[in-house]
């Protein structure tokens, strides 16, 4: 809600990090469908729709990674949101709470006090790691983790052109919310975040490169604009590459999206999972699985 602008403070869009204090004016804005539900006025039959989910198995579009008592990761494909946008979607998130259901890990009563959910977000089109939190517990955690950077993050993408050096770049993100869109910068900007890429190629086909990229900062589509902005924009992606160049490689291989995958997390605790790359990346760089 608060990254909808639908929780405002004083009159101001807030990302919840304000500590509140006296006189200060918080506004909660909710959708009729939404007061409905809290009022009691409409009968929330989320569980029911999800239970048909898990009746169809339709999680199987998710594969599991990892799981234990208190969390599951999963590999996402590209073209499944990872939290729905409208109330009618179906999201990574409403197939993990499929699975816990038609697993027997989750019941109706538990449903409503605990609400487990995926803890991190990708782009519908990027691919790769999902992590879900069966606990609230555990999704403080992994939300914590996040944001304190003790998860190292690394996604594999195809990019246009030659790389052959291992590099760190530092910049700057500015977000336009109205066309959801981000431009990088050299120089310190106004509103404008820092951010850290680092990558490294893996390979090298006479066209494209394999790059293995480390997400320091992990700021909103900052791994495809910072790479269009250093002159190799991702295979596939419309929003910041070139449209002539992608028309081609969907007429030649089928490329509909961005070609990146987030592929590997290392936690603190020594926990290391890998999701392995969707096929089409080797078939375009002519490499075997």
């Amino acid at each position: 809600m608060l990254r909808k602008k639908n929780i405002t403070l004083n009159g101001k869009k807030s990302d919840g990090s304000n500590k509140l204090k006296e006189g200060d004016v918080v506004n909660i804005f909710f959708s009729d469908e939404t007061y409905e539900k809290f009022s009691g006025e409409k009968k929330d039959d989320t569980f029911q729709k999800l239970t048909l989910l898990a009746n169809e198995k339709a999680y199987n579009k998710l594969s599991i990674l990892y799981e234990d008592e208190e969390m599951v990761v999963v590999n996402k494909p590209s073209g499944l949101l990872s939290q729905k946008a409208q109330p009618g979607d179906v999201s990574a998130n409403e197939l993990f709470l499929a699975y816990l259901i038609d697993t027997n890990q989750l019941s109706e009563e538990e449903y409503q006090r605990v609400k487990p959910s995926v803890a991190n977000r990708l782009d519908r089109n990027t691919s790769g790691l999902l992590l879900c939190g069966k606990t609230t517990k555990k999704l403080q955690e992994l939300s914590l983790a996040l944001k304190e950077r003790t998860v190292k993050k690394y996604y594999i993408c195809l990019v246009k052109g030659e790389i052959k050096e291992k590099k760190t770049f530092h910049g700057y993100l500015k977000k336009d919310e109205a066309t959801n869109k981000v431009t990088i910068f050299d120089r310190e900007q106004p509103d404008a975040k820092y951010i850290k890429t680092a990558y490294e190629p893996l390979s090298y086909n006479g066209k494209y490169t394999k790059l293995k990229v480390h997400l320091i900062t992990g700021r909103s589509h900052q791994i495809r604009a910072h790479l269009a902005y250093l002159g190799h924009p991702i295979l596939g992606d419309y929003k910041y590459g070139e449209k002539a160049f992608n028309n081609q490689l969907k007429s030649e291989y089928g490329v509909t999206c961005q070609m990146l995958h987030s592929y590997e997390m290392i936690f603190d605790d020594g926990l290391h999972i890998k999701a392995p790359l969707p096929k089409l990346y080797n078939e375009i760089m002519g490499e075997t699985l």
